[in-house]
């Protein structure tokens, strides 16, 4: 897919190069030459234009990109003229960044495909990691359902994973168990990894310490199963 980034502040810039890595062709696109100067080598093209100018805006190939993402943050006003150009301009997919709930509630008028809230997912990963442990990882679905991936409570050690009734106790859909092992790289060296436990719900396998689950549910599902085990 082509993307195009326009914002290549310390979000901008790492998402691009993300996405260069994952195979994609992204352009970006900055009023900072210091920033342009320094992704230019590691992404297909960038520009340095100011993003608020309609016409500078112009330039780029908004067309023939399949999705654009404005990932300003810190100048509000700045996100939101770009945002507001962009769809009087007719771009049909448009993501843009968010860095508080005010920012949020403006873009949300603009009805455009998705709002992305960086800091507020760094801050909820955090929680989880400090309360759950390091290994712990969650999606956000929407405003009230997450995935959490995490590590089995001790108390399922022993119980056919066919057997558990996470959703009839908690309101927690299992999604997936994974379980570690060991594995060699290119160069032999011995590391560890979790793989998938496949047919968990068919199958006579039984939870082991050290298994992770990713469970479908709320806030409010999650905290009840951590506080029962607490």
């Amino acid at each position: 897919m082509r993307y195009l980034i326009i914002g290549l502040g310390i979000y901008g810039s790492n998402l691009a190069i993300d996405l260069t890595n994952m195979g994609h062709e992204v352009i970006g696109a900055d009023k900072n030459p210091t920033l342009v100067e320094s992704i230019k080598d590691f992404i297909s093209t960038a520009y340095i234009i100011d993003s608020t100018d309609e016409t500078s805006l112009n330039v780029l190939p908004l067309k023939n990109v399949d999705l654009v993402i404005v990932a300003i943050g810190e100048n509000f006003g700045a996100s939101i003229r770009t945002v507001a150009i962009l769809k009087k301009i007719g771009v049909p997919h448009i993501y843009a960044r968010a860095i508080d709930k005010l920012h949020e509630s403006i873009l949300e008028g603009f009805g455009i495909d998705r709002i992305i809230t960086p800091e507020q997912r760094a801050a909820a990963d955090l929680v989880n990691e400090m309360s759950l442990g390091n290994d712990t990882e969650s999606l956000r679905i929407d405003s009230e359902h997450y995935i959490l991936k995490f590590r089995i409570p001790e108390f399922f050690v022993g119980i056919r994973y066919a057997s558990m009734t996470l959703e009839k106790d908690f309101g927690l859909k299992l999604i997936t168990a994974l379980r570690k092992s060991q594995s060699r790289n290119i160069l032999g060296i011995e590391r560890e990894r979790y793989s998938v436990i496949t047919d968990i719900e068919s199958s006579d396998e039984r939870v082991q310490s050290g298994d992770m689950i990713a469970c479908l549910g709320t806030s409010a599902d999650f905290r009840n199963l951590f506080r029962h085990f607490e």
